[in-house]
């Protein structure tokens, strides 16, 4: 059953000027985006309040987060035990002083916590919610300045492997494309969420790997497509080839995105709160990741002068061939 037709030929890479252009400007507004207003960092990273509370009835995660929100909590995380058990983290700005000033002040670290404490049982309940909450206690960010130094690290010798093998398996160029397409793909995903202000999280940071890795595997398909056409062929030009190969794959390029969209927009609806960042990252993520391996992949592969000869079987030289038996 097809969908698309396999044999369409829209002129893909005739538009590729603007393309390229439109995907330039989308990142350097999320540069700039990044580098002025920067990510709105969750609780992972910023450290915070733990709050523990039980409750006499069972209560649902969307009602405690509800009461928490009237109450004048923003972003607060509420992680469900069991029908009773909750426990709830907090931004460092909800007891009024810094995480970093109340270290060298025991007075002011009980203070700040019996405040937040009070504040909870408050808003739980006015909600018609009461429960049994626990002394508020604060916690670290999960993610710490050498945790996220070895992150970048790992980003950076993924990235070169993924040269490498591609530069092994098809041709340097091959390579160079494939890792501008990945970088192209996470900086306007990670645009996306410092233009909106959005909350970056462990959760949003696993999705925006897994839009990288997403992104490579869609790219690589086209790519072996314009291999192929590229051996195949006898008097097409580079154009050509690279316009033939992304309508080939368009069909499975569009289907696998919708296939995989139907389950993110499902987590984004029917996942709660806790799961928004997550599903927004990769919807975002699959929609760039699909637009760039037909908008942006095959443009940089004509960039960089990608030719026939260039996928052709070396030839041996008369010398080493007359040596022979």
């Amino acid at each position: 059953m097809e969908f698309f037709n396999p044999n369409s030929n829209v002129n893909f890479m005739g538009i590729r000027r603007y393309t390229v252009a439109i995907s330039v400007i989308l990142m350097v507004v999320s540069i700039v985006s990044l580098c002025t207003r920067g990510l709105n960092f969750g609780l992972d990273f910023t450290g915070g309040s733990l709050v523990e509370v039980t409750f006499a009835q069972p209560t649902e995660q969307h009602d405690v987060s509800l009461a928490l929100e009237k109450a004048g909590f923003k972003g607060a995380l509420v992680q469900r035990f069991d029908t009773k058990n909750f426990s709830i983290r907090l931004g460092p700005s909800e007891g009024g002083e810094s995480a970093k000033q109340q270290a060298g002040d025991q007075s002011g670290v009980d203070a700040r916590n019996t405040a937040i404490t009070n504040r909870v049982q408050k808003a739980l309940v006015d909600s018609g919610h009461p429960a049994d909450v626990k002394p508020s206690v604060f916690v670290g960010p999960q993610v710490g300045k050498e945790l996220a130094t070895n992150g970048i690290v790992a980003v950076i010798v993924v990235l070169s492997g993924i040269m490498i093998y591609i530069a092994i398996r098809f041709e340097w160029r091959f390579a160079a494309a494939t890792v501008l397409t990945e970088i192209h793909d996470v900086i306007i995903t990670l645009g996306f969420f410092s233009v909106t202000g959005i909350e970056f999280d462990l959760t949003v940071l696993a999705a925006v790997l897994a839009v990288d890795g997403y992104s490579v595997n869609d790219t690589i398909v086209v790519f072996d497509r314009v291999r192929e056409l590229f051996r195949s062929a006898r008097k097409e030009g580079a154009l050509e080839i690279l316009n033939r190969a992304v309508n080939n794959t368009l069909s499975r390029t569009i289907m696998t995105s919708l296939a995989t969209m139907l389950t993110v927009v499902a987590l984004f609806f029917f996942g709660g709160p806790t799961l928004h960042g997550f599903s927004t990252a990769l919807i975002v993520g699959i929609i760039v990741g699909t637009l760039s391996s037909i908008f942006f992949a095959c443009p940089m592969l004509h960039i960089f002068g990608v030719s026939k000869q260039d996928l052709m079987p070396k030839l041996r030289d008369d010398a080493e061939l007359a040596r022979r038996p």
